[in-house]
């Protein structure tokens, strides 16, 4: 079985920083894109960040120049480094990725759990 399992989120000030986490484990064959969706109270969940494997990255406009995503390929790793955050960001924060399992000749979609990023005073 695969798991994405995130860590990282938390409460912090408007303008603070946060640095998320997400490892994927199991029997793992490949994976190519990784990325961060978050949703918000009574909003729907929208992309964040996304990292292809070779590292491109594309970010939704209101987290470019404060989030940068990354990844560890050898940890089966990605990050959010998130600067700069607002009040607007408060969010449950999901990481996304496709896995290929050993035997498998396809890519499956996976989530972790989620993580609750707030910013407040």
């Amino acid at each position: 079985q695969v798991q994405l399992v995130e860590s990282g989120g938390g409460l912090v000030q408007p303008g603070g920083s946060l640095r998320l986490s997400c490892a994927a484990s199991g029997s793992i064959f490949s994976i190519n894109a990784m990325a961060w969706y978050r949703q918000a109270p009574g909003k729907q969940r929208e992309l964040v960040a996304r990292i292809t494997r070779g590292g491109s990255t594309n970010y939704a406009y209101p987290v470019k120049g404060r989030f940068t995503i990354s990844r560890d390929n050898a940890k089966n790793t990605v990050y959010l480094q998130m600067n700069s955050l607002k009040p607007e960001d408060t969010a449950v924060y999901s990481c996304n990725a496709a896995i290929r399992e050993n035997g498998r000749p396809y890519y499956n979609e996976y989530w972790g759990q989620g993580t609750q990023v707030t910013v407040s005073s």
